[in-house]
């Protein structure tokens, strides 16, 4: 191979990385300068992928998890053939480009992951490695691997840093991922200076610790070196690789070089003249590439569409030697699967005595996982008490790829990553905590919102009714939390069939991550309560006036209370509604008119319980109606000592139910 194309291609990169941050007056070029040879050599030489077809199901997935250096990924995709133009690269960062910031999913082709969060590739790439060693387990047979790709992240000392990839690479270690590749551009060099204030950790010992195999290549600039760690790295099956790249921040601008300046700020004009200089590069005009570079990036592009044509043609094949796992393969693949249970009588069915929320979402899982074979899930450490164990499906383990159980460990950020992950790859995941821990979860629950993955949270133990374990595992403000992230629907079910309308809000949707929100402590089975839930909020018990005295609104264990307090009230002669609203973001979704007749704008005599934090409650109450919930923290005492001595009593509801209506007359 001519070594003068390639290092032009290399440089290319290199100067198209500049040129953009430049022409934006924003962005970080030192990434793209120092990693650009690693990621060509990927790029060009051992990673499957067609530009003609991005979306090829057996394509090696490519992460950048140092996600600010995302003028590394745009170069590659322009001169890869992905359909970036010269003109997109030069719109960096502007508004309404295909070429944002941080590289976002779904938004400009060839992107796998939306990264920027240090760390969070890392994570997902695990779970991409996870869904291919799944589906490989379950669908390959001899000669025909029809699941046979390897996951390929890259990330700097930042990802190193953030506690996220410790969690998911010792999982990925424990699991044997032996298709994952981490290639680890170590400049030494951080925004505030060199690392060694803080970061002076053997990373090579860490990653041998958690199971992998590690590889060095000393010089970032020998593709060679570099081409011969990624096929070390590729011919073992049994450990997840690490491959260190010693590299220099900035490389190849004389003034940047190995600084930290070069992280995340603009080179300046004169230093970008002087890097294409420095570079031997033929034309000082912005954005300028060598049609031979073009031709030649065009020539190993060519490969991955001869592959996938080979793929497709062992698929074929595939499809007449097993009929049933082609099925099969269709049925994982359909979005659509989840809907049957719409019409399915017992997947509605349940008794009627007094059952934690917990428990129903148990009995639901069980009841979809035939009907959606790529149902996939666990918790991190919890299933026991978080009931998401699949009966009959087995664990994911080393040793048997095929099981549907997932096990994480107490990881519960790498969890959520690993989620997107795998969410990423066609599965439908779903993973479970306490609801108190959903803080370690959010920043990869945010992510699952922004790429509007459909990953399903599990969070249980969902208020003061966690009771003896106290302030530090009763949640107060978390369901706040979740309801305010754009995108993310939160659930937090009555009953039994309002827990099904959830699980099937959650395991159709489309567009999005869902939670369920559900208690430890029984709650009796509501009449009324059904399919209903599915519009976020409606009548439960209604008013026999044409417009009732008053609204009573609450969610999940709250809601007997409601009932209860309308039947005190209803003695004084004073006539409530009663409003269940399981997911506020879901009835902010429904129709205007629809609103109007759950919630009559003319009734002002509104009251909110629910045992957490009143925080949102205020656009449903207004400036007349009130909230029974919690302005503090909560105390180890008996649930139901509790729940009186914050007021979530009939009574109390009722008596706030009163005073609410004389305030509005």
């Amino acid at each position: 191979m001519n070594q003068t194309i390639e290092n032009q291609c290399v440089n290319a990169i290199r100067v198209l990385s500049a040129d953009a941050v430049e022409k934006a007056k924003s962005g970080h070029p030192g990434l793209p300068l120092g990693a650009a040879a690693m990621a060509y050599e990927l790029w060009g030489h051992h990673m499957n992928h067609n530009p003609q077809n991005p979306l090829w199901e057996n394509r090696d997935r490519f992460v950048l998890s140092g996600g600010h250096g995302s003028m590394l990924l745009y170069s590659l995709l322009h001169l890869f053939g992905y359909g970036l133009t010269k003109e997109d690269l030069a719109s960096f960062r502007q508004e309404n480009s295909l070429t944002p910031g941080h590289p976002e999913y779904g938004h400009t082709t060839g992107v796998e992951a939306t990264t920027g969060p240090l760390g969070a590739g890392m994570g997902m790439a695990v779970g991409m490695a996870m869904a291919e060693a799944h589906l490989s387990a379950v669908f390959n047979r001899p000669f025909y691997p029809v699941v046979d790709h390897y996951t390929y992240v890259l990330g700097g000392d930042g990802c190193m840093m953030e506690g996220i990839s410790s969690e998911a690479f010792s999982l990925a270690g424990t699991l044997g991922l032996g298709k994952l590749i981490v290639l680890y551009d170590s400049n030494r060099i951080s925004i505030e200076g060199s690392t060694d204030m803080v970061f002076t950790e053997d990373v090579q010992k860490r990653m041998e610790a958690f199971g992998f195999q590690t590889i060095t290549v000393d010089d970032g600039n020998d593709l060679q070196a570099i081409g011969a760690a990624i096929e070390a790295a590729r011919s073992d099956r049994m450990r997840p690789s690490f491959i260190t790249v010693k590299t220099k921040i900035g490389w190849g601008c004389p003034a940047k070089e190995g600084k930290a300046s070069a992280h995340g700020e603009p080179l300046g004009k004169d230093n970008v003249t002087a890097l294409k200089v420095n570079l031997g590069w033929d034309n000082l005009e912005a954005f300028y590439v060598p049609q031979e570079v073009y031709d030649h990036c065009g020539e190993l592009a060519k490969e991955g569409g001869k592959k996938e044509g080979k793929w497709n043609a062992m698929f074929c094949e595939y499809k007449k030697a097993y009929p049933d796992l082609a099925s099969l393969w269709e049925r994982y693949h359909d979005k659509e699967a989840g809907k049957k249970a719409f019409d399915d009588p017992e997947y509605w069915a349940f008794d009627q005595k007094p059952e934690a929320t917990r428990n129903l979402s148990g009995l639901v899982i069980n009841r979809l996982k035939d009907m959606v074979p790529s149902m996939v899930g666990g918790a991190a450490d919890l299933s026991p008490s978080t009931k998401t164990y699949m009966k009959g499906e087995g664990d994911f383990r080393r040793s048997d790829y095929t099981g549907r159980n997932l096990h994480f460990g107490v990881r519960e950020l790498a969890m959520a990553a690993v989620a997107n992950g795998m969410a990423l790859c066609g599965l439908r995941p779903f993973v479970s905590t306490f609801f108190v821990f959903s803080d370690y979860v959010k920043p990869m629950a945010r992510l699952s919102a922004l790429m509007k993955l459909p990953v399903t949270y599990v969070f249980t133990h969902d208020s003061i009714g966690v009771g003896e374990d106290g302030p530090t595992h009763e949640p107060i403000e978390q369901l706040a939390m979740l309801r305010a992230m754009p995108g993310f629907h939160v659930f937090r079910p009555a009953d039994a069939k309002e827990t099904a309308a959830a699980w099937y809000y959650a395991i159709t949707a489309q567009n999005g991550p869902t939670a369920l929100v559900l208690t430890r402590q029984s709650l009796p089975q509501l009449e009324g309560s059904g399919k209903e839930a599915l519009k976020g909020g409606y009548i439960l018990k209604d008013s026999e006036k044409a417009e009732p005295d008053g609204i009573i609104m609450a969610s999940g264990s709250e809601v007997s209370l409601a009932v209860e307090a309308r039947e005190l009230l209803a003695r004084e002669g004073i006539d409530v509604r009663v409003v269940s609203m399981p997911s506020m973001d879901v009835f902010e979704e429904q129709d205007r008119e629809y609103r109007e007749t759950v919630l009559p704008i003319k009734v002002r005599a509104r009251v909110a319980v629910e045992a957490l934090s009143d925080f949102g409650w205020g656009k449903y109450t207004g400036l007349d109606g009130a909230c029974v919930a919690m302005t503090g923290f909560g105390q180890s005492a008996p649930a139901g000592v509790l729940f009186e001595k914050f007021g979530f009593t009939a009574e109390n509801v009722a008596e706030t139910m009163k005073a609410a209506a004389a305030f509005s007359c």
